[in-house]
């Protein structure tokens, strides 16, 4: 598999995080003592300076400025969220703000050999250069600040995120306060006894090192200069080879070659539904394209996976994927509403995200022919006793009811917990629903000419989760072939006049040994892969 850049910068940004983890680790050994942080800095030498360290520190530095002008090149335009913002100058201008200090000591010891240690950097920079220190300490702040911004895009996707964000966020913010807080003792034990310490001494001359601050600001500056410049000329033939995608209501966004309808919507801020953040994965920017079809590009791989997986029709293209390369007229198949994307999405999921989760779909069997024989009191007051019972399994067991459909209900688990704990509460769920119901029907017995039975589905997999819907309507809900797969394992379960059918996916996440049990495999529409699943008759037959 081709190794991408996402994965380069990730790998290159952490060994610059555990630089300086381990650069902030040695100056808050100041808060002890100064012979503290000059023993801490011969393990910080020993690991940074060595052939393998240097060369993979420098080259991280190095690796990761390139591509974050790859990146800045890369952008169509520069209208981005806060936070993304916020990194990229952050990344920028570090060099900018690291450089004399990185000339003064690593430079320095490579072509002089003079080996600065701590009494000499701490008198330099908080007795007699304080101006230079106050500099030096934003610029490690701001170094902290890009790579905690990275980490954090990083980690926000992973489900685990949520529940550990508290502790990171301490981590993040404890860690350079305590080196300020050492650097600054350090400073003011030696300001106290500057005897202790004896006088600084003069490093030895070289012709080379005062032009290795000029040549570094040069090259740096030169590169992102470049980069600007090349932005600029590319617009500028991008320019020249201008499409229009024209919208309903005689709205019309002009936008280079190259541009997707999605980034088109937003540049002329025309509303245009993006759950998954354009990603292509839930196909809720689709678009009905109406006129300038037969000369644009083909669908992407990707592209044509989602298309298949929804059964869309041949005009039918996804906004975040298609790239015109002519005029096009197209109209957003779900619309936002009157009252824009705000009325559609709101909350902490307003946008939407991809995660692992699992599914139970149950039913009612025969209800249909149930209701038929009872007054419409009667069947309404069954189905809320009935629905009460799933409802309190479900939340007992972590769950989260999604919606009831007719006499069905759809539960989800995993929004707040890891896959393998969302599949087992799954499971328990099952089972209490299953409890619950024969509770009701011994509760009930003489009113039903026959007991309630109830068909289940549990499957497991990856869903986009966020707010959806119009006005009042508005809920947290689940949409992806996930929620396909286990409708139809409910379905399955009807047929074969069974209570539980569970997919492979899920009992390999709960640690489930069904190998004694009768297994099936399922074609599912929409699917490509048919899908493994296990027939359980009877439900409380199976240990929680």
């Amino acid at each position: 598999m081709a190794i991408r850049t996402r994965e380069i910068r990730l790998v290159t940004g952490l060994v610059l995080g555990a630089f300086l983890l381990t650069h902030f680790s040695n100056h808050a050994l100041g808060l002890v003592s100064v012979e503290a942080m000059e023993a801490g800095r011969v393990w910080f030498n020993g690991l940074w300076r060595n052939p393998v360290g240097t060369l993979l520190l420098y080259g991280s530095v190095l690796t990761h400025f390139l591509l974050a002008l790859l990146a800045l090149y890369r952008r169509r335009t520069l209208r981005m969220p806060v936070r993304e913002a916020a990194q990229l100058t952050l990344g920028l201008s570090l060099p900018f703000l690291l450089i004399a200090h990185v000339v003064g000591t690593r430079v320095e010891w490579a072509l002089t050999g003079h080996n600065s240690g701590y009494p000499e950097v701490v008198r330099n920079l908080w007795i007699h250069n304080p101006e230079i220190g106050a500099r030096q300490a934003l610029a490690l702040v701001i170094a902290w600040l890009h790579g905690c911004l990275g980490i954090y895009f990083w980690l926000r996707p992973k489900t685990w995120f949520p529940r550990s964000a508290l502790f990171l966020y301490t981590g993040a913010l404890l860690i350079p306060v305590l080196a300020l807080l050492g650097f600054a003792e350090a400073g003011r034990e030696i300001a106290d006894a500057p005897e202790r310490f004896g006088p600084i001494p003069t490093p030895p001359a070289s012709a080379i090192l005062p032009m290795a601050g000029p040549v570094l600001y040069a090259f740096f500056g030169g590169a992102i200069v470049a980069t600007v410049a090349a932005r600029f000329i590319r617009s500028g033939l991008l320019w020249s080879r201008r499409v229009r995608v024209f919208y309903p209501n005689d709205r019309v966004a002009t936008v280079p070659q190259g541009f997707s309808v999605l980034e088109a919507s937003r540049i002329a801020g025309i509303p245009h539904v993006a759950v998954c953040g354009g990603r292509g994965r839930c196909s809720t920017c689709r678009v009905r394209v109406l006129e300038g079809l037969q000369r644009q590009p083909p669908p992407s791989a990707q592209e044509r996976g989602t298309l298949a997986r929804i059964k869309a029709g041949p005009n039918v293209r996804l906004a975040c994927q298609f790239r015109p390369t002519h005029d096009v007229s197209v109209v957003p198949i779900l619309s936002t509403g009157r009252n824009g994307v705000a009325s559609l999405v709101r909350g902490g999921r307003a946008q939407g995200q991809e995660q692992e989760i699992a599914v139970l779909f149950c039913d009612l069997r025969g209800f249909t022919s149930l209701a038929e024989r009872r007054l419409p009191f009667d069947t309404v007051f069954i189905l809320n006793r009935y629905f009460e019972a799933v409802g309190e399994s479900v939340e007992d067991a972590g769950g989260y009811i999604d919606k009831f459909i007719g006499d069905g209900v759809l539960a989800l688990f995993g929004l707040r917990t890891t896959p393998q704990q969302a599949a087992k509460q799954a499971l328990d769920a099952a089972l209490r629903i299953k409890a619950a119901l024969e509770h009701l029907n011994e509760e009930y017995a003489s009113e039903f000419e026959h007991p309630l039975k109830i068909a289940m589905g549990l499957h497991a997999g990856p869903a986009i989760v966020g707010q959806m819907g119009y006005g009042q309507a508005t809920s947290l809900t689940a949409v992806g072939d996930t929620i396909n797969a286990a409708s139809r394992l409910e379905g399955l379960a009807k047929e074969l006049d069974v209570e539980l059918v569970i997919s492979e996916d899920l009992a390999t996440r709960a640690a489930l040994d069904l190998s004694g049990r009768d297994r099936q495999i399922v074609q599912i529409r929409g699917r490509a892969a048919p899908l493994g699943s296990w027939i359980i008759p009877k439900a409380d037959g199976l240990v929680r």
